[in-house]
């Protein structure tokens, strides 16, 4: 089996848990759309959006660390320092979130709950205890055990957020006397959601168990520093690519030109509701993150490293290239995962942000030259100047075009950092990937997008245009099969 099958195969397990957490997002955002007002659906993304830098702060690159080390050093050594360093660290977290809670609902424009600080603080700090044994679970290359633990904890928040969105409020009104309905509180929605986030992490640490109980209290405080040295600059990595992903959302509510905190609630709200229909792009990205990393380390000292890295690159953009049209070409069904009408007024952000995430999906395939280099630093300015350009552009212009701006500044932020860590990335690290034919991938797929919008504007007909659109998907499909024959014969028939 080729190198470049076997990734194939671990991140269609992967993805399988991908899929499964990304639709969280699609089958919850119908049942939320349509339960929640549009004001506590932006609150909830608000919340959110928020939640991912506190993981950053816990995390502290100590995940890539354990890939780049645990590869080629005593692995449970490191296992056991890495563990306890996030173990450190999100206490620390976890106590900050506890005494400044005020401060941070306010800077959330959550004043009037605050006590969702201290619920996203039981969130963060249980997900930091699973974190490393989920990575070792990928570095030992148990992609089946990761899915079937993933997908069971995702289950069991489905389950939970249902019964306390919907079957708690039901059961309080028919049984006003009882414990429950003292216990239940309308217009909590939001943290409900929370509390079911942190029955599915409580959920996952008894799957867990076994990796969990391996750990041991002991610390090689010269190795914890030698690590500390190459992760401390991904924090910059992970905070960049935070404000990138979710900060729109945030500063969306402090400066969309709705009129009011409320009003500027329910337009983080569209947005967010827009921005999962990017779902499939996402999924393909995450599903190729959580295969390629310990898949890169591993590949390394091959001679034909760089070889494979190309090819992969190449089969990874055909794939981004093939969710994209599946998206745009379909869009008038996926909208209906929307369950509120209202909100299909932020469809037209939805093209915009597939080409700004396929822009970084190409820049986590890009971005191994300086984790094999060493050069976590240059990972951080590159995600630090993709920041600046997020806060300027949606500084300067949600005030005046709204999540539109959002839009936009994630499209030129993620198309900037795909382009210069790919001549940074050639001059330190060369790998000879097919520049020209990606682009012509690409901008054929585009093309596509194109036509298919042109048809729209003059056809009605419902049935013709899914059959057009099918045609066309298709035929970018055929086109590109016909043109990788030899390389996808190549892949399946022989070692790489």
């Amino acid at each position: 089996m080729s190198s470049i099958k076997k990734l194939a195969g671990q991140t269609m397990w992967y993805g399988l848990s991908s899929i499964a957490a990304r639709f969280i997002g699609y089958l919850l955002t119908p049942y939320l759309t349509l339960t929640l007002t549009e004001t506590a659906y932006g609150e909830n993304s608000i919340v959110y959006a928020f939640i991912p830098f506190l993981n950053v702060i816990v995390t502290h690159g100590m995940e890539t660390a354990y890939f780049r080390f645990g590869s080629k050093e005593n692995e449970q050594k490191i296992y056991h320092t890495s563990s306890l360093s996030m173990i450190l660290v999100s206490g620390i977290v976890i106590t900050s979130l506890l005494f400044f809670g005020d401060n941070i609902a306010n800077l959330l424009q959550i004043n009037l709950h605050p006590q969702y600080i201290s619920l996203m603080a039981w969130v963060v700090g249980l997900d930091a205890l699973t974190t490393i044994p989920f990575s070792r679970l990928r570095l030992e290359e148990k992609p089946k055990r990761y899915a079937f633990i993933k997908i069971g904890g995702i289950l069991i928040n489905i389950a939970a957020t249902y019964a306390l969105i919907s079957v708690l409020p039901s059961y309080a009104k028919a049984n006003p006397e009882s414990f429950i309905a003292n216990w239940y509180v309308e217009g909590y929605e939001v943290g409900y959601i929370l509390i079911a986030n942190i029955i599915q992490n409580v959920f996952v640490m008894l799957l867990l168990q076994k990796e969990i109980r391996s750990l041991r209290f002991s610390i090689d405080f010269k190795l914890w520093g030698q690590m500390l040295a190459y992760a401390l600059p991904l924090i910059l990595v992970g905070f960049g690519g935070m404000i990138n992903e979710t900060l729109d959302r945030i500063m969306l509510g402090w400066w969309a030109p709705g009129g009011s905190p409320d009003a500027n609630k329910a337009l983080v709200g569209v947005y967010s509701a827009c921005y999962k229909l990017a779902i499939l792009i996402t999924i393909s990205i995450q599903a190729f993150r959580m295969g390629a990393e310990p898949f890169f380390f591993k590949q390394a000292q091959s001679d034909n490293a760089p070889k494979t890295y190309a090819r992969v690159m190449k089969f990874f953009v055909i794939t981004l290239c093939i969710m994209f049209l599946a998206v745009v070409l379909y869009l008038d069904i996926w909208k209906e995962f929307i369950r509120k009408p209202s909100m299909y007024v932020g469809l037209k952000v939805v093209p915009i942000l597939l080409i700004a995430n396929m822009f970084l999906g190409v820049y986590y395939n890009l971005s191994i030259w300086y984790k094999l280099s060493n050069k976590t630093m240059a990972g951080a300015w590159i995600t630090l100047l993709g920041a600046a350009i997020t806060i300027l552009i949606n500084y300067f212009f949600i005030p005046y075009f709204g999540y539109m701006a959002s839009a936009w500044a994630t499209f030129f932020c993620y198309g900037t950092m795909m382009v210069v860590s790919y001549k940074w990335g050639q001059k330190v690290y060369r790998i000879p990937y097919a520049t020209k034919k990606l682009i012509a991938y690409f901008v054929i797929a585009l093309l596509i997008y194109g036509l298919n919008f042109l048809l729209l504007l003059i056809s009605n007909n419902k049935a013709f245009n899914y059959l057009f659109a099918s045609l066309l998907l298709a035929g970018f499909v055929l086109f590109v099969s016909k043109i990788e024959k030899k390389e996808l014969k190549s892949i399946f028939n022989k070692q790489a």
